[in-house]
């Protein structure tokens, strides 16, 4: 099997969207080749309020560098470089005050502090080197178009002709999000840190709260697709693969799959999101700082061709996999945590712990149909390697100044942030909510002395037809009674059979379950401990089992352990898989295989086995990878970690 070469690596920016072959190949193109320290814009300007300092700014295709001037130019500046991997969007504001002719640009930020958090900073900068406001105008604006160009992958013209032109639509994107996820936090965490830096972007949205198991599934299912850019999940890998089999359930599944896909992490079980903040280049994180990381790539609107596997179960049944398939101890350990679902990431640890105390062992058959191409050698540091909505979702199309009905949904912005109140000294009415293209998140923090006159927005580009105005949409404020988290729904059922999906392509390398395996497959009887196949880098946001994994490589990843190793050696094992040099301690009861295919027959009556963290029907199973299948949204990938 020919794998796909990094530098084939599938992106695209948002608002485009290729549709056909054509568009694919040359969206696969590399951009002209630029030095990272290339300077795009230079120029000077002024702070808000008028009488601070003003500034120097060097605009290169990675930071920005800003430069104090006057009153007195700085030895070593602080936060003279703004990296645009921490910048999440900018915009353009006005003053409301007639007399002043200068124009106002702003960039949001999200820098990572001492103790390694991120916390959102805003810099505002005047430009007022002409006589006219048009011309400050047109200066702020080409400053912003530039960046927001880089941020989404766009090309800059060589000539330096810089206009709001060049930028396409606002991106729309669907988001879904799990009020059950992790700790019950994941609509508060939405809420506060997810909306407000979308909102920067410039993207523009709606929103669904899933009110029980398979909603996000029968959802997408009944969308018209075309209105989407993205579909966003806001919460565990869950909801995640019920998107993926809702598509794939669809007559339209060839043209639907192809749909970009995101996840931000808000759930206990956020693999997927771990090796996509590995994707991009940040440090391993969890938590809050996990969910910023995710929200800062999907600002970037960077996709990767995603491979899914197929997995036929027992009764002949298919679903879609984008993660993984367990059996033994890791299965156990998902599904029997389940009833410690508040502790959050904290119950696969509780679960490691009481999974190890009754370890158990399982006997089975396992074959594997090996990889063609074999992934390199890793280093020694890594060794080895929820129900139907109750409206329509698709309707005839709506009427300008109106979006689709859609479900208990929240609709654009403006958003008002649970933030107190802020008002300019002097003026009685409260600051304006600023942002790219209209509406978004108040600019906190930034505002001047007695005599300043606040900002208004000044979007770089009208509004499209049959955007609503501000007036007309949906905010989203502190409890009102149709956002108010799905109260007195019951959580998904812990254990309970996940559904299948019948679309899909064929599985061209798997004969009917039951039947004899071709010569070339390997096969392997005996006890085990557990046994692993999984596609991604990480099986959780802090655990990497297979660190040279690719998004799109082809492969599924094999993993075994043998019966007979100790309850310390399989700690340690654990322990190695948070820096995913497991393979490098020599520990002779753990294998490993890539492979295009494989079967699983287990020969124990009881066991557990998972497909993506979720519990199917316990018996044989197969499945094969399709590569690049699905697209996943990653953003723009980012320089390789190194390991201390």
């Amino acid at each position: 099997m020919k794998t796909q070469r990094p530098e084939q690596e599938l992106t695209w920016s948002w608002g485009y969207r290729p549709r056909s072959a054509l568009d694919r190949v040359k969206a696969m193109a590399p951009p002209p080749p630029l030095t990272p320290s290339t300077p795009l814009l230079h120029g000077e300007f002024g702070s808000y309020p008028a009488r601070g300092p003003r500034f120097a700014l060097t605009l290169t295709p990675q930071a920005l560098h800003i430069q104090r001037l006057r009153p007195k130019p700085e030895a070593r500046p602080r936060g003279g470089l703004v990296l645009l991997t921490e910048v999440s969007g900018c915009c353009t504001l006005r003053s409301r005050s007639p007399l002043d002719s200068a124009a106002y640009f702003c960039v949001y930020t999200y820098p990572r502090g001492r103790r390694g958090g991120r916390r959102r900073a805003a810099r505002t900068f005047r430009a007022d080197g002409a006589a006219t406001y048009e011309e400050n105008r047109a200066e702020a604006q080409r400053w912003a178009t530039a960046l927001t160009c880089l941020l989404r992958g766009l090309p800059l013209p060589g000539d330096g002709d810089i206009t709001p032109d060049l930028l396409p639509r606002p991106p729309r994107l669907l988001l879904l999000v799990n009020p059950f996820g992790g700790r019950g936090l994941a609509w508060q965490w939405c809420k506060n840190h997810v909306l407000p830096m979308i909102s920067e972007a410039g993207l523009s949205f709606n929103l669904i709260q899933t009110e029980r198991q398979n909603h996000a599934r029968e959802l997408v299912q009944g969308l018209n697709l075309s209105e989407w850019d993205g579909i966003i999940t806001v919460s565990g890998d869950g909801v995640l693969y019920e998107v993926l089999n809702g598509l794939l359930q669809r007559p339209d599944w060839e043209e639907a799959v192809k749909t970009p896909v995101g996840i931000l992490p808000c759930g206990s079980g956020n693999a997927l999101a771990g090796a996509v903040n590995q994707h991009g280049g940040f440090e391993p994180a969890l938590g809050i700082d996990l969910l910023l990381n995710c929200s800062l790539l999907l600002c970037r609107g960077g996709s990767h061709p995603l491979d899914l596997l197929s997995v036929t179960l027992a009764s002949g049944s298919r679903c879609f996999s984008f993660l993984s398939v367990a059996w033994g101890f890791v299965s156990d350990v998902d599904i029997q945590s389940e009833r410690f679902r508040a502790l959050g990431s904290a119950r696969f640890t509780l679960g490691t712990v009481l999974g190890l105390a009754t370890l158990h062992t399982y006997r089975g058959r396992f074959s594997y149909l090996p990889a063609t191409v074999e992934p390199a050698s890793p280093n020694p540091a890594h060794g080895l390697p929820r129900a139907k909505s109750e409206l329509t979702l698709a309707p005839a199309p709506a009427p300008a100044g109106a979006h689709s009905p859609l479900h208990r949904s929240v609709s654009d912005l403006p958003l008002p942030l649970p933030q107190p109140a802020l008002t300019s000294p002097g003026s009685p009415e409260p600051l304006p909510i600023l942002s790219l293209n209209g509406g978004g998140p108040e600019l906190a923090g930034d505002w001047g002395g007695a005599g300043d006159a606040p900002l208004s927005p000044d979007p770089l580009l009208p509004s499209p037809p049959g955007t609503p105005k501000a007036a007309q949409l949906s905010p989203i404020s502190e409890g009102p009674s149709e956002m108010a988290a799905s109260s007195g729904l019951p959580p998904p059922t812990p254990g309970a059979p996940v559904a299948t999906s019948a679309g899909g392509p064929p599985d061209h390398l798997l004969p009917p379950l039951g039947t004899p395996l071709p010569p070339d497959w390997v096969t392997m009887e005996g006890d085990f401990v557990l046994i692993l196949a999984i596609l991604p880098s990480h099986l959780g946001a802090d655990l990497v089992a297979a660190p040279h994994a690719r998004f799109d490589d082809g492969l599924v990843h094999l993993c075994w352990v043998r019966s007979g190793i100790s309850r310390a050696a399989l700690l340690r094992l654990f322990l190695a898989m948070e820096r995913g040099n497991h393979f490098s301690l020599g520990c002779p009861h753990l294998g490993y295989a890539a492979a295009r295919a494989f079967r699983l027959e287990p020969l124990t009556p009881r066991g557990v086995l998972t497909v993506d963290g979720e519990q199917v029907e316990y018996g044989p199973l197969q499945a094969q990878v399709h590569p690049g299948l699905g697209t996943l949204l990653t953003g723009p990938p980012g320089c390789p970690r190194r390991e201390a």
